[in-house]
């Protein structure tokens, strides 16, 4: 017996068809733990491939989830907070501050860097499913245009990374023009340009303590920058090593340790560690799959690329554990001061690991 056609919308159709879709194909390309007083984790923000920043209750999905660990197990989950922070990807999110007075940062595929007072963002009366575009920025900058013949503007280059010096006020930023700029969080006016790479930029962090940054570049190489003079100061380029010529390729991802003193890099299918005071490559280790994220955890390296696992190295370049995650290709990974690690990746999903590294829970992230 055939069903009744007469109030069918086929408009309405096409719309879940493709919203179906979309989640299917949604990348999480960074997760940051929230800040807060209490050493138990729970709020956990993540941006995502349709430029939507999202925050997400760990206690919440652990009480509502069954225990199921997979791809294909994973239930989608509503967020506890929303907002669409870029046309294009989101590509990374921090927190600038702690405390009441943290401001929640992002930078996408449209150029921006946005930011909003996390206070409000956790606290919005706004019901979540008419979140989006409800709460304005406090920060909103914008990557430059460069203006080549006959007055022509190039496009605006992408965002792919951002770092912070809370101490300095700063914002740094990797983009697609081969540059890293040098932002001033109060004046939102840009304080210095780092000129030197051949090709756009995937990462960069900072080293505050000796007021440089460092970037690493399709272009194969990793640079160090001074912050006062904007100089670079040293090339790290694989290919001109005659032992890692063979490895030379971009530098996907970096790290810093806690004490600055160690550099991880990843370079293709091979995983980097430089002591930064003697200027010395200490390991090169051959990996799996490419190399996406990394993190130190204390004097080890946690990083995760395209395969679904979750590698931990020791500065020797020897693996100690590799442990399944459920995103078939991770993107991110980032580690909770309590020992509580978070792998985003494809599909859209988030694997919470416990510091015994059993899974803690994992969820599809959706909008409301």
């Amino acid at each position: 017996m055939c069903g009744d056609a007469t109030n069918w919308d086929e408009e309405a159709y096409r719309e879940s068809i493709l919203r179906e879709r979309e989640a299917q194909t949604l990348t999480v390309f960074r997760t940051a733990w929230a800040p807060s007083p209490d050493p138990i984790p729970d709020a956990i923000v993540v941006a995502s491939s349709d430029g939507s920043i999202a925050s997400y209750s760990i206690s919440s999905c652990v009480s509502k989830l069954p225990v199921a660990f997979g791809y294909g197990m994973a239930q989608r989950v509503e967020p506890t907070g929303f907002v669409q922070a870029h046309d294009g990807p989101a590509y990374d999110v921090k927190f600038f501050g702690s405390g009441e007075d943290a401001l929640l940062l992002s930078c996408g595929d449209d150029g921006r860097i946005r930011g909003w007072k996390w206070k409000e963002f956790m606290e919005s009366e706004t019901p979540v499913s008419l979140q989006g575009d409800h709460m304005k920025p406090v920060v909103d900058l914008m990557n430059p245009q460069h203006r080549g013949p006959w007055g022509a503007l190039s496009p605006i280059p992408e965002n792919n990374a951002i770092a912070l010096d809370t101490q300095g006020a700063s914002i740094f930023s990797a983009a697609g023009d081969s540059c890293a700029y040098c932002w001033d969080v109060e004046t939102c006016k840009i304080k210095m340009v780092f000129k030197g790479h051949l090709d756009y930029l995937h990462c960069i962090v900072s080293r505050n303590s000796s007021n440089q940054v460092i970037t690493g570049s399709e272009d194969g190489t990793a640079r160090i920058w001074d912050c006062n003079s904007g100089k670079c100061i040293r090339v790290i380029d694989q290919g001109k090593d005659k032992k890692l010529k063979r490895l030379s390729t971009s530098v996907r991802c970096i790290a810093l340790d806690s004490s600055e003193s160690w550099l991880a890099c990843s370079s293709g299918q091979s995983l980097l560690v430089w002591n930064l005071h003697a200027s010395e490559c200490v390991s090169r280790t051959s990996t799996a799959a490419s190399m996406q994220d990394m993190i130190f955890d204390k004097n080890q390296v946690l990083a995760v690329g395209s395969e679904p696992f979750l590698n931990r190295f020791d500065l020797n370049g020897k693996i100690l554990s590799r442990i399944p995650c459920a995103p078939q290709s991770a993107f991110s990974v980032s580690l909770h001061p309590s020992g509580v690690t978070a792998i985003g990746g494809y599909g859209g999903l988030v694997d919470v690991i416990s510091q015994v590294r059993s899974h803690y829970c994992t969820f599809r992230c959706s909008r409301a």
